[in-house]
């Protein structure tokens, strides 16, 4: 069970520019380590459909991919907290997941794990 997420400060980045280019629709992706230390250093683009109150990723459609470790999506409001849809998501889809609410920034962004437990985030060069 992880603790901690660690990610670059990059992916952030890229989370942060995805989530305000889809807004005021959801943003969806997937999480990816090309590490075996779990850190998170790429946003892995799959299929998705982005909606006003609501994302999806069809699981089926990806390849088979052991570097996805996670998810992430974006709240069009301040409020990033995972909902019971997140967490049953969040179960299929690997370790760690975080949620970007509105505005879009660093401070915006919660981490949580398989079970929807708040974890905390390291952000690292």
């Amino acid at each position: 069970m992880q603790n901690n997420a660690t990610i670059r400060r990059g992916t952030i980045e890229s989370i942060i520019e995805a989530a305000k280019n889809v807004y005021p629709k959801e943003f969806v992706s997937l999480l990816g380590s090309k590490k075996k230390n779990g850190t998170i250093d790429e946003l892995v683009v799959a299929p998705a459909t982005f909606g006003d109150s609501f994302s999806s990723v069809d699981l089926y459609d990806l390849p088979f991919d052991k570097g996805i470790i996670g998810s992430v999506h974006s709240h069009p409001s301040p409020d990033n907290r995972p909902s019971s849809a997140d967490k049953r998501f969040f179960k299929k889809t690997g370790e760690i997941h975080l949620i970007i609410g509105y505005p879009f920034t660093i401070n915006n962004i919660r981490a949580f794990n398989a079970e929807g437990k708040q974890i905390g985030i390291e952000v690292i060069p």
